[in-house]
């Protein structure tokens, strides 16, 4: 019977905020790094299962952002794309991470992305799982929310619908081919969260400033073609919000990408880590030491 890695769970002081993380202990002390960011609107506790399926071949390290999981914000933290990437690449620093892939899901995508663009060096590859970068790749609702301002009346109300546990739960299961592999604990713990003192007004003001992630897709884009990073593409291709378009819009500027689609949702870890979880093996194996 195969034994689990062992899995460390610490805080760490990064400018005023308690950042949450989950790292791996794999058998080699050498072994490739790989940075899990979360999306929305959970937290690192969404790679537990990949963790305990990789975690003893590589160092996996999985922080919370600032609003979400059990990080521990001030109560005047400035909620927006750029302060979490600031928190995130001080966390990096902290940990003395100098090489590393990146494992961008959702709102990973930009907080990855806005790191791999500040220090270009630290990036080895990257393991991208609906994890959007292109106008392309924004479905009619993904539009929408883009589209939501502070200013406009009615547009908080609409985020603030997707805050509910119905919101939550649709996430999970919109595009999913059978049900039944969907763990209702995800929901159910990510809600838990959400429901924390401050952590709605905390999504409501990153909802509004999405729009500067999409402002950002043609820099993106030009460092990628720069950098030409290895790339691994795991895609939900059932996702309401960044539909198979978004997988597809990355190999006009990457190529060499390894794209791979599966009939689900947003949430494919959820129901396709048996496939999933080979598939970043392999592809951790190859990147240069």
């Amino acid at each position: 019977m195969r034994e689990l890695p062992l899995v460390q769970h610490r805080r760490l002081q990064v400018d005023g905020v308690e950042v949450f993380y989950r790292e791996s202990v794999p058998a080699r002390a050498d072994a490739p790094v790989l940075l899990l960011l979360h999306g929305f609107p959970t937290a690192s506790h969404q790679f537990r299962r990949l963790i305990d399926a990789l975690g003893d071949r590589f160092r996996l390290i999985a922080p919370d952002y600032p609003g979400f999981g059990n990080t521990v914000a001030p109560a005047d933290f400035d909620y927006s794309f750029d302060h979490l990437a600031d928190i995130t690449e001080g966390f990096v620093q902290r940990l003395g991470l100098t090489r590393f892939a990146v494992y961008m899901f959702d709102f990973g995508a930009p907080v990855g992305l806005r790191l791999a663009t500040r220090h270009p060096d630290w990036i080895t590859g990257l393991v991208v799982q609906n994890g959007n970068a292109y106008e392309a790749g924004l479905s009619e609702a993904a539009q929408g929310f883009v589209a939501l301002r502070p200013d406009h009346e009615g547009d908080e109300d609409v985020v603030r619908g997707l805050l509910t546990l119905e919101g939550t739960r649709g996430q999970y299961e919109t595009g999913v081919a059978d049900p039944t592999l969907l763990d209702p604990d995800a929901w159910t713990l990510d809600q838990h969260y959400l429901d924390l003192p401050g952590r709605k007004q905390a999504q409501v003001a990153l909802a509004f400033d999405y729009k500067s992630n999409v402002a950002r897709y043609p820099e993106w884009r030009s460092w990628l073609r720069k950098y030409a990073p290895p790339t691994l593409i795991a895609w939900g291709a059932n996702d309401p919000f960044f539909p198979a378009s978004g997988a597809h819009a990355y190999l006009a500027d990457l190529p060499e990408a390894e794209l791979h689609l599966f009939d689900t949702g947003h949430f494919a870890l959820e129901t396709h880590l048996s496939d999933i979880a080979p598939l970043i093996a392999d592809f951790l194996d190859r990147l240069p030491a």
